[in-house]
């Protein structure tokens, strides 16, 4: 049984989708399985008394973020479009990710959402878009009947304080045994530490 490393994300989080786009094979390399975790940092960025994302608070920090992304992403040969609105509303694409039971299908789901966001530049809060990630990613038309389902609703609102429990305050996380790393720069770390147990 492989080792098991969980990442935790909001699609609205820009270091997320370099994350995303590279987890899956550098956990392979080193036999490490990946559980994909799917929250919303609204609610836990409102308990440290921000409405709004902290680069969208501080500009010169989302001046740096956006040249920083746009390097990393250069560097990385990922296509990068700045959305027209940041933060995206993540709430619907979060339920779709969490109904998906497949491991392999949330994972092309997840990767789909973030390439139409930052590397289209496309609305995520717009089910059509939504509707077309399910179909590149190979995944049934049907889960999007589960959206507004009590059970992914809760499921959604669980994933949220299991995170505060856990103590993450930002995306990427990602939790490796009892450690918790942060940050896209952190990945190779955590799945190193993982690969090691």
């Amino acid at each position: 049984m492989p080792a098991t490393l969980q990442f935790w994300f909001d699609f609205a989080s820009t270091y997320s989708y370099l994350s995303a786009m590279r987890i899956q094979q550098a956990a392979a390399e080193k036999r490490v399985a990946v559980e994909w975790h799917p929250f919303l940092l609204g609610p836990i960025f409102a308990e440290q008394g921000w409405n709004n994302s902290p680069f969208n608070l501080y500009p010169a920090k989302g001046r740096y973020m956006w040249r920083d992304m746009e390097r990393l992403c250069a560097a990385r040969d990922l296509p990068f479009q700045q959305p027209k609105n940041f933060p995206q509303n993540s709430l619907q694409a979060a339920r779709l990710a969490l109904a998906i039971g497949s491991t392999n299908q949330r994972g092309a789901f997840v990767r789909a959402v973030y390439s139409a966001q930052f590397g289209a530049g496309q609305d995520i809060s717009d089910l059509r878009v939504l509707a077309e990630c399910l179909a590149s990613s190979g995944v049934s038309q049907d889960v999007m009947e589960q959206i507004g389902s009590p059970q992914i609703k809760s499921a959604l609102f669980e994933q949220v304080a299991r995170a505060k429990a856990l103590h993450i305050f930002g995306a990427p996380s990602f939790i490796a045994k009892d450690e918790l790393f942060w940050g896209d720069d952190r990945l190779d770390d955590a799945i190193s530490f993982v690969a090691s147990i």
